[in-house]
């Protein structure tokens, strides 16, 4: 019976003691470069598939995927950081299934409430106006880490900076974050000329 314990006590250290610094990740709507040890994804890439889905979210909230150690609800109680969707839920309304996909925590990043409710929020909708407008929208989403990155009570890093790529058929459009609440009008001031 002792022994039972230990190993159900130990099957959660045995199953992450090998935490993966960059594991590659391809679902049906998105692709990430994910960090285990940071807890956060270090880049998310996807195409806009809705620019005006119905689907509701009501009721959904992110979850766990088997097989990965990611950041949990834990990680954003009673603090200034957001679950911020890098596939934004709203580019993926079409149905309540594609939609749920986006709550994976694998899609998940510590935001600035600030900057995640407002800026990067109308950037979204932006996203989604090139692709109702111009067609087919690719983009990739960089979240940056310092070498030694603060972290939350519950364990996962928060990155100091997002840079946003969005291509379209006619061009391509770069904005850069830090992660803190916004000190410019509008998120057009925080385009950048892409490298």
């Amino acid at each position: 019976m002792k022994l039972k314990l230990v190993l159900l006590l130990l099957l959660p250290i045995l199953a992450f003691g090998q935490l993966r610094d960059s594991v590659y990740v391809k679902t049906d709507i998105f692709e990430t470069m994910y960090s285990e040890t940071l807890e956060q994804p270090l880049w998310v890439k996807y195409k806009v598939l809705c620019t005006d889905g119905t689907a509701s979210r009501k009721g959904m909230d992110f979850y766990t995927v088997p097989g990965y150690k990611t950041s949990d609800a834990k990680d954003y109680v009673t603090n200034q950081w957001d679950k911020g969707h890098m596939a934004p839920a709203a580019d993926f309304s079409c149905t309540p299934e594609m939609l749920k996909k986006t709550f994976s925590y694998l899609n998940c990043s510590l935001q600035h409430q600030d900057l995640n409710r407002v800026h990067w929020r109308l950037l979204e909708d932006y996203e989604r106006l090139l692709a109702y407008t111009e067609g087919p929208v690719n983009v990739t989403i960089k979240c940056y880490f310092t070498k030694n990155p603060i972290r939350v009570p519950g364990g996962a890093a928060i990155p100091f900076a997002y840079k946003k790529t969005i291509v379209t058929a006619k061009k391509t459009l770069c904005f850069y974050f830090l992660n803190e609440k916004p000190t410019k009008a509008t998120f057009v001031n925080y385009q950048i000329k892409c490298n």
